[in-house]
C-alpha cells in the first residue's frame, strides 16, 4: 500500500492512503489519524489500511478525492530518529577522498555516519531556504527506509522484516562546510542542513519484483532545471541492502518504530579490485560526484553548485511506467 501526509495545520499532519497510480487518496480516518500511530501497531492498524487501499484502487472507496502532492508533508513528518548511511561505494570513492585523486580501489561503502536528530524532514514541494551559496548547496538523491520496532543485536534478515515503508528523500549537502568537519572529525550535523522526501511512502511489497535482496531495483532519476543529470539503479548502485543497514543501526540498542535510515547518494560506479580507479558512472546523485569526475577527467571542476532559482526534481517510476512513490521537487530561495 502507498500512504501519504497531508498538512492539516499541526505538527504530525493527516495519514491519507494514496492509490497505486497516485491519481486519488482517502482519509484513513477511523483507522488512524498519524503514520506515527500506524508504526506504533502495525499489526493490528495496516491490515486495516490494506482493505481500505484495495478499495480504492478498485474504485470501490467510498469518500475518493484527487490526490494532490503539493498539500503533502514528507509521510512521516516528525520521527524517533534519522540514520544516515553511505551504501554506495561510488559515492564514497568519488567524494570522500580529497579532490583530484584517483579512486581507490576496494573503497568500501560506509554503513552508518553519524546519527543525528529528525528536525528538518520536509514535504516534497519545500523550498530549500535560509542557506548561503557560498556554502556550496548541493542535492542528495537516495532512497529511506522507516523502520518497526527493531530489537538490539538483529542479523540483517531480521533487520530486513523490519523495514515497514520506503520512500525518495534529498539530504540538501553543505559542501564547504562539510570539507571542515572532514578535516576536524567532526560529524555531519552542521553540513545536512535538511531533508526532504517524496509525497508517498509505499511498503516494500508494494514493488513486486522490484523489491529483492534488500534493494529497490528500479532507476531514480534527478534533474537540475529540467535537465537530466541523473539516472542511478538503485538496486546495483547499493553495496549494502538495507537489511544490513538496520541491523548495523541495531548493533548495540533497540530502534523505536518510526526510526528512519537513508541510503545516502545512490550511484551507477564498478570499482575495480585490481585497480585504482573504476569506471566512471554515466550519472550523478549528487553535484558533488559531478565535480570529482570532472576533476579526474580534465584537472578541474567546471560544474558549480546550486543557486538561487535552480529546482532540483527526483522520481522513481517503475516498469509500467507509474512513477512510484511521487516526485521530490524543490527551488533554492
Amino acid at each position: 500500500m502507498k500512504l501519504a501526509t497531508y498538512q492539516d495545520g499541526s505538527r504530525d499532519g493527516q495519514l491519507v492512503v494514496v492509490a497505486r497510480d497516485l491519481q486519488t487518496a482517502h482519509y484513513a480516518t477511523g483507522i488512524a489519524s498519524r503514520l506515527q500511530q500506524v508504526l506504533d501497531d502495525w499489526n493490528f492498524i495496516s491490515p486495516q489500511l490494506q482493505d481500505l487501499y484495495e478499495a480504492l484502487n478498485m474504485g470501490k472507496a467510498r469518500h475518493p478525492f484527487a490526490f494532490e502532492p503539493e498539500r503533502c508533508m514528507a509521510p512521516l513528518p516528525r520521527a524517533h530518529q534519522w540514520l544516515g548511511a553511505q551504501a554506495c561505494a561510488s559515492h564514497v570513492a568519488l567524494v570522500y577522498p580529497a579532490p583530484g585523486k584517483a579512486l581507490p580501489g576496494g573503497r568500501r561503502a560506509v554503513a552508518l555516519m553519524a546519527p543525528d536528530g529528525a528536525s528538518g524532514f520536509a514535504g516534497p514541494r519545500a523550498r530549500i531556504a535560509g542557506l548561503d551559496p557560498a556554502q556550496d548547496i548541493d542535492f542528495e538523491a537516495g532512497i529511506a527506509a522507516i523502520t518497526g520496532d527493531v530489537p538490539a543485536g538483529v542479523a540483517a534478515e531480521q533487520g530486513l522484516e523490519a523495514v515497514r515503508l520506503l520512500m525518495l528523500v534529498n539530504s540538501v549537502h553543505l559542501r564547504a562546510v562539510q570539507a571542515r568537519e572532514l578535516e576536524r572529525g567532526f560529524g555531519f550535523a552542521q553540513s545536512q542542513p535538511c531533508r526532504t522526501f517524496s509525497p508517498v511512502a509505499a511498503t516494500p511489497d508494494e514493488l513486486g519484483e522490484a523489491w529483492r535482496d534488500g534493494r529497490v531495483h528500479l532507476g531514480l532519476q534527478t534533474s537540475w532545471n529540467g535537465r537530466k543529470v541523473g539516472l542511478c539503479d538503485a538496486g546495483s548502485g547499493m553495496q549494502l541492502h538495507f537489511g544490513q543497514l538496520v541491523a548495523q543501526a541495531a548493533k548495540a540498542r533497540a530502534l523505536h518504530a518510526g526510526c528512519v535510515i537513508g541510503s545516502g547518494a545512490l550511484g551507477n560506479l564498478a570499482l575495480e579490485a585490481s585497480g585504482d580507479r573504476g569506471d566512471l558512472p554515466k550519472g550523478f546523485a549528487s553535484i558533488a560526484e559531478k565535480r570529482a569526475v570532472e576533476i579526474l577527467q580534465e584537472g578541474a571542476a567546471s560544474t558549480g553548485f546550486l543557486q538561487p532559482g535552480d529546482v532540483v526534481r527526483m522520481e522513481m517510476k517503475g516498469r509500467d511506467g507509474v512513477s512510484v512513490f511521487g516526485a521530490i521537487e524543490q527551488t533554492l530561495a
